[in-house]
């Protein structure tokens, strides 16, 4: 038997349930340790751009990045997503689509962050073809689609995991 399951909608960056399920109450976020999932600090989650043009997949990339543990914004194009980037500086990853409408793919686009916002993390995917490195920008990573959900929040983790500290020196 077929079961249809909720569908979610952001709205002012937080997650709000369907109609079904309580109109506009919001989700509760998923917890995640100190130092574990999207934590930065106790209090803020990390940023994540998704940008794909193909609504149903940026939709479940959004899901899977939220219920990661992580705040999840959306553009549907290089340049919405270059607006988005102008207007928040909180934004720590990209992950993006290379065939998308418009002046600039997601190579480009992955260029084009890694001039201007040196420090933000980029992930690069493809369903059409497989990238090669040195095609990509320093310190970004290629993700064939289709994906592996646990593969893309595990390159996630990797990606934002903080520098260790290095031990204090005994006396």
């Amino acid at each position: 038997m077929l079961t249809a399951s909720p569908t979610y909608r952001l709205q002012h960056s937080q997650m709000t349930a369907p109609k079904s399920a309580g109109a506009g109450q919001p989700l509760p976020n998923a917890k995640f340790g100190l130092g574990q999932a999207g934590d930065i600090t106790e209090d803020r989650k990390a940023v994540i751009l998704i940008v794909e043009d193909s609504a149903i997949i940026r939709m479940g990339a959004v899901d899977l990045v939220v219920h990661a543990g992580y705040e999840a914004l959306e553009a549907s194009n290089a340049e919405e997503a270059i607006r988005l980037m102008e207007a928040r500086t909180d934004i720590v990853l990209v992950f993006t689509d290379v065939s998308m409408p418009g002046t600039m793919d997601g190579i480009k686009l992955a260029h084009h962050i890694r001039s201007r916002w040196p420090p933000v993390k980029l992930i690069v995917a493809s369903g059409r073809a497989i990238i090669e490195q040195s095609r990509l920008p320093e310190g970004s990573q290629f993700v064939p689609k289709p994906y592996n959900d646990s593969t893309i929040v595990e390159q996630i983790r990797r990606m934002l995991a903080p520098i260790e500290k290095p031990q204090e020196t005994r006396r």
